[in-house]
């Protein structure tokens, strides 16, 4: 475990990089190096190619057994899904939005960078042997967040139209999320135990070193038309349950539940992390509350710098 005295250099040097990338495509856009036409060919490739390839990767090849606690899980995950419904209200009756908008503020609170941030701010903090508990909530935490999401977006946006109408808009929506299938597709290959073929594998290492910095540069070229004026209030609530409230409730499931410490860490660590771009990847998806997801991601990273400080100096 490396010193607390050195952490703050720590987490600019593993936070400040993301920075850069998502500044870089905010400038080239800005100064029109890139059109929008172009951040939306790109936004394409990472969402509907890069990403669901990256997810595959990773979940064929993560052990799914390393660090399994149901404890931990439970944990993690009931604080998730009460910040999801934090979000739903407080956008509905805090700052008047419609349903659909509310769901995608509420997936904003509920989708946490446990990738990008998560995983190399833990490893930093407590050494690579500390991460098998953030491999557990990684292997369920993208089909756990859009399999809530999505279904809840389904039924309010097919309200009125009847129980068995709603699952088949869910079921279709599942199934057509390539995000969704990139993990389901890898689940299988992983239980099934079969390698990949090696041209397989390095053709996908080669896509997934591409997708999360491509991701990045689109959410730069996303920003310039997304200003956070007149939702400022909105903004600050999402990074307010994302940085505060989803690892406060983490804290006290974990303590219940008596979690050893190097998962008691990794789940309070993964909680506190800001809006992964996955809420961006939902609203944009569903076309709702973009200016505030994207805003959020940002926002909420930056502000993660002071917040996550605190996390570590609490944190055993």
């Amino acid at each position: 475990m490396r010193a607390r005295g050195s952490m703050f250099q720590t987490l600019i040097d593993v936070i400040l990089p993301v920075f850069l990338v998502i500044g870089s495509g905010y400038a080239a856009t800005r100064v029109r190096v890139f059109t929008m036409d172009h951040i939306d060919g790109l936004m394409k490739f990472t969402q509907g190619f890069a990403i669901p390839c990256l997810l595959f990767h990773a979940m064929a090849k993560v052990d799914l057994q390393a660090g399994f606690d149901p404890r931990l899980l439970a944990s993690f995950y009931a604080g998730a899904t009460l910040c999801f419904v934090a979000g739903i209200i407080g956008a509905r009756l805090l700052f008047r939005r419609d349903w659909e908008d509310a769901v995608a503020i509420g997936f904003a609170c509920l989708f946490s960078n446990s990738v990008l941030l998560g995983l190399a701010i833990t490893e930093r903090a407590y050494g690579p042997e500390n991460l098998t508990g953030n491999y557990a909530i990684i292997a369920f935490h993208s089909p756990f967040c859009y399999g809530v999401g999505i279904t809840l977006m389904e039924v309010v946006r097919n309200r009125g139209q009847g129980g068995r109408h709603t699952a088949r808009a869910v079921l279709r929506a599942m199934f057509r999320n390539a995000l969704i299938l990139g993990i389901g597709l890898g689940f299988v290959v992983n239980v099934s135990g079969l390698p990949l073929p090696g041209v397989v594998d390095d053709a996908l290492s080669l896509i997934t070193r591409a997708a999360l910095p491509a991701a990045l540069f689109a959410l730069g070229g996303v920003l310039v038309q997304y200003r956070p004026e007149g939702d400022l209030r909105a903004i600050a609530f999402v990074c307010a349950v994302s940085l505060l409230l989803h690892p406060a409730l983490v804290w006290t499931f974990g303590k219940g539940f008596g979690l050893p410490t190097d998962l008691f860490r990794s789940g309070v660590l993964n909680a506190s992390m800001a809006p992964g771009f996955n809420a961006y990847i939902f609203a944009n998806i569903y076309g709702r509350a973009k200016r505030v997801a994207a805003s959020s991601v940002l926002i909420a990273t930056a502000a993660s710098i002071f917040t996550v400080w605190f996390w570590l100096g609490v944190l055993p």
